[in-house]
């Protein structure tokens, strides 16, 4: 348990750069403007259990400390990856005797999703009593994987990646500041390199000032410490796109491909493939979705599309990359561009429905298999017209149980 006010760590440069009150943080605005809950509660040192989601390098950790350095109560910090469940009943014990003294203890957890059930259940009767205020922050979904008594006693804010424009601010900051920073160095940076890490850090903080603290080392101090672009370049690298197959941007990258596929618009389809497809998304699981949308979206309006997207599985199969992407980026704008209609999907969907609801209902006897020693005896078939027999291969017949004969699932 590390119990901490206004500690300072010699740290790397990302860590020491972290703002330490409020007017210091940048972006975030949405949840930290004037007017904004958060940061009245901030202001006003009446937090109550929060929990900061967001991708890496937001400010997620930043903002506890702000709050560590502001408030009046405990801040008592530990870690989910590597916590127990006796470093929780150290805390929580801490805090019932802090209560009794009339100061009131925040807990923040770092990494909360990597927190169990049985951890996280442990905690909640103590935020629900007051014994602890708990902060938690997560990259990951809370609404996946934070129990949800605990998201119900909490307040959820989502922090955004940051735009570039905050990460160049971060980056001037960090070149400028003598005390925590760089600014001992005398260091420059041309713009067109401060644009570029502030593109390729993909709104992470970390990744620029890591970036620039690298610079720091690698430059000789004996020469102008100054930051090229192809400095930035060297330093930077190609940068992998922030895609962690187990995360919300995989899921929210491929919702982004099947939307544009089903609201006909080709470019952002073919866009959002080549981003899975660069950051290594498999291959075989976007043709899946590609057959789906070719189904669930275009359906009858274009039987074709089926075809189409099937044969583009079975060839990515046979030819893998990086020719699959030339066939996936085919079937992506074949699905897009055709006609639209969910009629399947809607008739299929109302059908289940009314399984359900009504259960097994007896199929009518003459629809029933005859092709059976004694299927006659029990009046199977007897009674069924057989439509080639009848002029245009079509005769008028009852199909549907008897309890919802009317029922009309399938709409043009």
């Amino acid at each position: 348990m590390i119990i901490e006010k206004n500690k300072e760590h010699d740290t790397p440069l990302a860590m020491r750069m972290r703002a330490k009150t409020l007017s210091d943080v940048v972006g975030q605005k949405d949840i930290l403007g004037d007017g904004k809950l958060l940061k009245k509660m901030i202001e006003t040192d009446s937090i109550s259990s929060v929990i900061f989601y967001g991708p890496p390098g937001t400010g997620k950790t930043t903002l506890a400390r702000v709050i560590a350095s502001t408030t009046h109560a405990n801040f008592v910090s530990i870690n989910a990856t590597n916590a127990s469940k006796e470093d929780m009943k150290e805390v929580v014990s801490f805090a019932k005797n802090e209560i009794a003294c009339g100061k009131k203890t925040i807990l923040f957890i770092d990494e909360i999703h990597r927190f169990n059930k049985a951890q996280q259940d442990y905690l909640l009767p103590f935020v629900e009593d007051g014994t602890i205020i708990l902060i938690g922050a997560t990259t990951e979904n809370p609404y996946f994987e934070v129990n949800s008594a605990l998201l119900s006693r909490s307040t959820i804010f989502e922090l955004k990646p940051l735009s570039d424009e905050d990460i160049m601010i971060l980056i001037d900051r960090a070149i400028g500041d003598v005390d925590v920073g760089l600014g001992s160095l005398n260091m420059s940076i041309d713009d067109d390199a401060k644009k570029y890490i502030a593109m390729m850090s993909n709104g992470d903080a970390r990744i620029a000032l890591n970036a620039i603290e690298l610079a720091s080392r690698t430059l000789d101090k004996n020469k102008s410490m100054h930051i090229t672009l192809d400095i930035a370049q060297d330093i930077v690298g190609r940068h992998g796109l922030n895609y962690d197959k187990n995360s919300d941007n995989h899921y929210d990258t491929i919702s982004a491909f099947i939307k544009s596929m089903r609201g006909s618009d080709p470019d952002a389809a073919v866009y959002y493939l080549a981003r899975m497809i660069i950051a290594g998304e498999d291959i075989k699981f976007i043709a899946r979705r590609i057959v789906i949308c070719a189904s669930e979206d275009v359906g009858l309006a274009d039987p074709m599309a089926l075809v189409v997207a099937e044969s583009a599985f079975s060839a990515i199969e046979k030819v893998g990359l990086p020719e699959a992407r030339i066939i996936l980026s085919e079937a992506a704008i074949y699905v897009a561009k055709a006609k639209k209609s969910n009629a399947s999907y809607l008739a299929v969907e109302k059908a289940s429905e009314k399984v359900m609801e009504t259960g097994n209902l007896p199929i009518p006897s003459y629809l029933r298999d005859a092709h059976y020693k004694g299927a006659k005896d029990l009046n199977r078939g007897i009674g069924y017209k057989y439509p080639h027999d009848y002029e245009g291969h079509y005769v008028k017949q009852q199909y549907l149980p008897d309890e919802i004969k009317d029922e009309k699932f399938f709409e043009e």
